[in-house]
């Protein structure tokens, strides 16, 4: 016999040996009085409403955050008569679908020269954009482009049939 052999025959009886004996009394004694016991009913899994999803809708609208333009304020830029008003002849870009606060600025590119914003639409889609470009619903025109920041121009209505120049400002989000 090898040694492990050897060594296994002489301590297994000696380990089984702490098995032998009747010392479990306390063990049965609680396991009958649970068997004992009255059964309760179990209770069935709650019942939850079905989940309603909920779509945000006003994303387009101005930002509750952003201070509105008062009608004096618009009246005040107008001056005597304005001349501008924006080009209805034109054909609209996709970006003059969304309002301008659902747009974000999410990088630049650089192609032939030309530097190009990248913008998220808030849909997951990202569009190029560089200078002339049109962008939110209120003729947006981009007229200056840096690596952190967009400046636009917006015509807005200025009361009556004037219109306002309004410069905004679209700037990275990091």
């Amino acid at each position: 016999m090898n040694r492990r052999t050897l060594t296994v025959t002489l301590f297994l009886p000696l380990l089984l040996s702490g098995c032998i004996g009747d010392d479990y009394s306390d063990i049965r004694q609680f396991m009958e009085e649970v068997k004992a016991r009255p059964k309760k009913q179990i209770e069935p899994i709650p019942i939850y409403p079905p989940y309603k999803s909920y779509t945000y809708s006003v994303m387009a609208n101005r930002s509750p955050f952003a201070k509105p333009m008062a009608i004096k304020e618009i009246s005040r830029l107008v001056g005597p008569v304005s001349s501008v008003k924006p080009n209805e002849d034109r054909a609209r870009e996709y970006l003059e679908t969304f309002a301008v606060e659902s747009l974000s600025l999410v990088g630049h590119i650089q192609k032939g020269g030309v530097m190009y914003a990248l913008i998220n639409d808030g849909q997951d889609s990202v569009h190029p954009v560089t200078v002339g470009n049109y962008l939110g619903r209120n003729h947006g025109k981009i007229v200056g482009l840096t690596e952190t920041e967009i400046n636009l121009t917006e015509i807005v209505p200025g009361g009556g049939d004037t219109w306002v120049e309004r410069p905004r400002t679209i700037s990275l989000q990091e």
